[in-house]
């Protein structure tokens, strides 16, 4: 299993203010991402990247890779 070290947050979504929630496998993914959105929020699911991942297990990697995503939340904008 990896450590939440391991996957840190992209530095260009939290300079653009998205605060990065957990990491979920597809569907838990499409569950959570609807979740927030009914809550109020802007949400986004980025793929785990190779330079994310370390190379300690390549079973884990590759499953990293091919199904899961960074779920990345933010409060709505919302026009006056």
């Amino acid at each position: 299993m990896l450590s939440e070290t391991q996957l840190t947050p992209d530095p260009a979504r939290v300079a653009d203010g998205w605060e990065r929630r957990f990491i979920a496998d597809g569907q838990r993914a499409k569950e959570m991402m609807a979740l927030y959105r009914d809550l109020g929020f802007e949400v986004c699911a980025d793929p785990i990247t190779p330079e994310q991942v370390g190379d300690d297990c390549a079973d884990c990697r590759l499953l990293m890779l091919l199904d899961f995503k960074t779920i990345y939340t933010r409060k709505a904008k919302f026009a006056p």
